[in-house]
């Protein structure tokens, strides 16, 4: 296997990932909003942190064939086991979304579940936005999703630190996360326990507090220009408070 850096998040999460996130129906409207952007044509789609297949799967049920790259080996294990159970047109690749490259184009490429955020130094950032430019055909869109960080710090309720718990519908299930937020460096620290039928799982994770003005800059020095920013997946306007952010951009003219 290359060496690809890897933060260690599928490591974690990939047992109960889809859990915490569920595919199938839960994501239809993803899908579908995802898929009306795309152009048509024989033009692939890419997914830059394709995880564990949870929007690449219907996804490709809707507009065809889809190159999913991630760097967690285990995240992409979860991903093959769903193919072999049902083939889909989705390649799983073990990769780095800073500087992935290949010699196709893409019709659609998408971000999403807070990927970007994931990264936290703004250079690599940006490269994340610049790999998306590079591999983007003419009529084609990009899409980011994101966390708020408005929202981040109204969860905590102004204190540095807090807690709070997220029932799921499946028995004596659910998510107690503790969150930390860093206001000076801009980097919101989640521990969770996630609860499962009296069992229980570790798991953390890092995020930059990135602004939807972070993200329309590194579109903007990549060469892509804004066509939509939505606070969820049915197209609502986003105000500024809400907990996610879907920011939609197109390749400028040379």
């Amino acid at each position: 296997m290359s060496e690809i850096p890897d933060i260690g998040y599928g490591a974690q999460f990939a047992d109960f990932y889809d859990r915490l996130f569920p595919g199938g129906p839960a994501v239809a409207t993803t899908a579908a909003f995802l898929a009306d952007l795309h152009p048509g044509g024989d033009l692939p789609t890419l997914e830059l942190g394709v995880g564990t297949g949870r929007i690449a799967l219907p996804l490709a049920d809707l507009i065809g064939p889809i190159v999913g790259v991630d760097s967690s080996p285990e995240m992409l294990d979860v991903l093959r086991g769903a193919l072999a159970e049902r083939p889909r047109p989705v390649t799983p690749v073990h990769g780095d979304i800073r500087d992935y490259a290949d010699d196709g184009r893409y019709g659609l490429i998408y971000c999403v579940c807070g990927t970007l955020s994931m990264l936290l130094d703004p250079a690599e950032q940006q490269q994340v936005l610049d790999v998306a430019a590079a591999h983007l055909a003419p009529g084609g869109c990009v899409v980011v999703e994101t966390h708020n960080p408005s929202f981040a710090q109204a969860l905590n309720q102004g204190r540095v630190r807090d807690s709070y718990f997220v029932p799921y519908p499946a028995p004596d299930t659910g998510l107690l996360s503790y969150s930390t937020i860093d206001i000076d460096n801009r980097i919101w620290h989640l521990a969770h326990i996630w609860i499962d039928n009296g069992r229980s799982r570790i798991a953390s994770e890092l995020s930059r507090l990135t602004t939807p003005e972070d993200v329309d800059g590194y579109a903007q020095r990549a060469g892509l220009k804004p066509a939509g920013r939505y606070s969820d997946w049915l197209g609502t306007e986003f105000s500024g408070q809400e907990p996610m952010y879907v920011s939609v951009y197109r390749k400028g003219s040379a």
